[in-house]
């Protein structure tokens, strides 16, 4: 009898190649898992530790004040449609004239609450003064103001054109029954 030629029968003792290739991606991939897992968490095996000195005083010699989150006022501002006084107005001279900024004048009403909103959450207080024009009918001002001093207008011009609101100053004299 003739002895069976192995070349027809498959190696039984090596198993099947795709299981093996399956078996070295999952300990590669567990291994770079792990690896990127110690990095993120700092715990480097790969980096140099240096001794780190330790603070000199464990308490601060002058506590930090906590910060305060700003204040906005939205429910003050936005809701009236009336000039409120501000202190600048109470201290201003009587004879003095008073510089507004005008950010806008619009004929529908809801363009000048926007305007007015979006002043608002720049931290600017503005007012919207209804005025009726002759061939043109009713306009909306929105003005910011009154200055006394024209480093207040130049600043607040400053901060409005940063954030694209065109601004034109206005200058009110006086009229004789307003210095009362």
């Amino acid at each position: 009898m003739a002895k069976p030629s192995s070349k027809n029968q498959p190696n039984r003792r090596h198993g099947h190649p795709i299981f093996s290739g399956l078996l070295i991606g999952l300990v590669a991939g567990l291994a770079l898992a792990v690896g990127v897992a110690l990095w993120v968490k700092g715990n480097n095996p790969f980096k140099s530790v240096e001794p780190v000195a330790p603070p000199a005083s464990t308490k601060p010699a002058h506590p930090a004040p906590p910060e305060t989150a700003p204040s906005f006022d939205f429910y003050k501002v936005l809701p009236g449609d009336t000039p409120s006084a501000t202190p600048s107005q109470k201290d201003a001279a009587p004879n003095q004239p008073r510089y507004y900024l005008q950010a806008g004048a619009f004929q529908n009403a809801a363009d000048a609450d926007n305007l007015k909103a979006r002043l608002a959450l720049l931290g600017v207080e503005a007012q919207i003064q209804t005025s009726e024009l002759a061939d043109k009918g009713v306009f909306h001002r929105v003005r910011i103001g009154p200055f006394a001093a024209m480093d207040a207008v130049n600043t607040t011009r400053s901060l409005l054109t940063q954030n694209n609101i065109n601004a034109n100053l206005v200058k009110e004299s006086p009229q004789p029954q307003e210095t009362h």
